[in-house]
C-alpha cells in the first residue's frame, strides 16, 4: 500500500479548476497537507475563495514555468481546459500544456521522488467504434478535426508519463468519463451546466445532434473517492485507469431528468451535432475494480438535484 499517512504533503496542479477543487477538499479531510499551482486560464473565483479559507496555499504560476525544490509526496496534474469552448479557443496552447506542462511536472517528479497522478480522459478513445470502452482500446480519434488539440494532447501527455516510468516515476494515469457536480462552473459548456444554465435562465435545452448520443455521467464525489482510492495502492506499471460511471444515457434522457426535476416544461432547440462529436461514451471499470473497492454510489437523479441546489445556492 502506498503511503497515505496524514500530513502528507500534496501539490494539485490546476487546483482551482473544478476536479482539482474537489481533489483538494478529499485530501484535506483526510489530514493531508495541499498546495496548488493554477494560472486560472478556467479556475474560478468562488473555487478559489473557497480553498484559501481551507488553509490551502495557491500560487499563479503555469505548470510550464513552475519550478521547485519543495519534496511534494505525490503531484496531481488537474492543470488544462477540458470543455471544448474553452480548449479550443488557443488549441496550440491546449497541445502545449499537454507536453511542455506535463513535462515539466514529470521532470520535477523524476528530481524529488514524488509520485505522480495524471488526469488523463475518455477523450483519447475518440468517437469510440466499441460499446465499452476498456484501457486496451487504442481510440478512433482525428488528428487535425476540431477536438484534436485536446485528445491528441492528451494521449501525448500519457506517452510522456509511461516513459518517464520507465526512467522510474510512479505514475497513476486516470482517464476520467464525463464528471459533473459542485464546484464546476456553471458556464463551463458540457452538457450537464449547459442544460442547468437554460433552466435556471428560463431558455430552451439545446441539444446538438438527435439527442441519441450516450453518456456516463459520474458525479464528482464518487470520480474524486475512485482517485483517491487508487493513489492508496500501488498501482505502479499497471498503465491507464479508467475511473467514471457505467450507467449510460442519452442526451434527451438527460433532458427529460432535467425537465422532470423543473417541475416545468422545457422547450428543446436541436441543433447540428459538432465534428467528431462522439456518439457513444461508457467505461469499461474492471481494472479500477480490481486494483481497489471503489464502485460509483451516486445515481444521476441524486447527482443532478444536488449539482442544481449547488448552483442555485452560489
Amino acid at each position: 500500500m502506498f503511503s497515505t499517512v496524514a500530513n502528507k504533503k500534496h501539490l494539485i496542479a490546476g487546483g482551482v479548476g473544478f476536479l482539482g477543487a474537489n481533489l483538494a477538499k478529499r485530501l484535506i479531510s483526510a489530514g493531508h497537507c495541499v498546495e496548488i499551482i493554477d494560472n486560472y486560464q478556467t479556475g474560478s473565483s468562488h473555487n478559489k475563495t473557497l480553498l484559501q479559507k481551507l488553509g490551502v496555499k495557491i500560487w499563479n504560476v503555469d505548470i510550464r514555468n513552475f519550478k521547485t525544490t519543495e519534496a511534494y509526496d505525490t503531484i496531481w496534474n488537474f492543470a488544462c481546459p477540458a470543455s471544448p469552448p474553452k480548449y479550443q479557443l488557443d488549441p496550440i496552447d491546449t497541445i502545449d500544456i499537454n507536453y511542455s506542462g506535463v513535462k515539466n511536472l514529470l521532470e520535477i517528479c523524476r528530481r524529488t521522488g514524488a509520485r505522480y497522478v495524471q488526469s488523463s480522459t475518455s477523450e483519447v478513445y475518440g468517437d469510440p467504434e466499441t460499446p465499452l470502452q476498456n484501457e486496451t482500446y487504442k481510440g478512433n480519434v482525428n488528428t487535425f478535426g476540431p477536438r484534436a488539440c485536446y485528445d491528441e494532447g492528451k494521449r501525448i501527455a500519457e506517452t510522456l508519463c509511461f516513459e518517464y516510468q520507465k526512467l522510474g516515476v510512479d505514475i497513476i494515469c486516470v482517464r476520467i468519463f464525463n464528471t459533473y457536480g459542485p464546484l464546476m462552473d456553471i458556464m463551463d459548456g458540457r452538457v450537464v451546466t449547459n442544460f442547468i444554465s437554460s433552466f435556471l435562465n428560463h431558455q430552451a435545452l439545446t441539444i446538438y445532434g438527435t439527442g441519441d448520443q450516450t453518456r456516463s455521467f459520474c458525479y464528482v464525489d464518487d470520480l474524486i473517492e475512485g482517485i483517491y482510492q487508487l493513489h492508496a495502492q500501488s498501482c505502479f506499471n499497471v498503465g491507464p485507469i479508467n475511473v467514471g460511471n457505467s450507467d449510460e444515457f442519452t442526451i434527451n434522457e438527460l433532458a427529460e431528468l432535467i425537465e422532470s426535476l423543473s417541475n416545468r416544461s422545457l422547450t428543446r432547440k436541436y441543433m447540428p451535432l459538432p465534428d467528431d462529436d462522439p456518439l457513444q461514451r461508457r467505461p469499461d471499470l474492471s481494472k479500477i475494480r480490481k486494483l481497489t473497492n471503489w464502485r460509483p454510489k451516486v445515481d444521476l437523479h441524486y447527482g443532478v438535484t444536488k449539482t442544481i441546489a449547488y448552483f442555485r445556492g452560489i
